[in-house]
């Protein structure tokens, strides 16, 4: 079995520090990614999630996912770009003035 602290590291060292911590006597952990000391995301992963590979791939993506809706990509290109094995790359962030407008509640 893959080591799930690594997957963890690889998906996101590139970009963030990673602060793995244990929350509880049932295993789980929380992820903390932050960039230039500002917290970008913040995940529990129970022990069920940590040690099923297809679980935690999915954990990761859902991840990457939202980080990169935060920093203004499109949702469509970045659900391309993940079921497109061979586009790696997210395509840039949606520009001001190209954005739909949003309904505020």
């Amino acid at each position: 079995m893959d080591n799930p602290f690594q997957l963890i590291t690889d998906a996101f060292a590139a970009d963030y520090q990673i602060n793995l911590s244990i929350q509880g006597l049932d295993g789980s952990i929380m992820l903390t990614l932050s960039n230039s000391g500002h917290v970008v995301a913040k995940r529990m992963i129970s022990a069920e999630q940590r040690n099923d590979p297809k679980r935690l791939k999915r954990l990761v993506q859902s991840i990457q996912f939202g980080i990169a809706i935060e920093q203004g990509h499109s949702a469509v290109a970045i659900l391309e770009a993940m079921t497109d094995s061979d586009n790696r790359r997210l395509p840039p962030p949606i520009s001001k003035e190209h954005a739909q407008p949003t309904m505020r509640l």
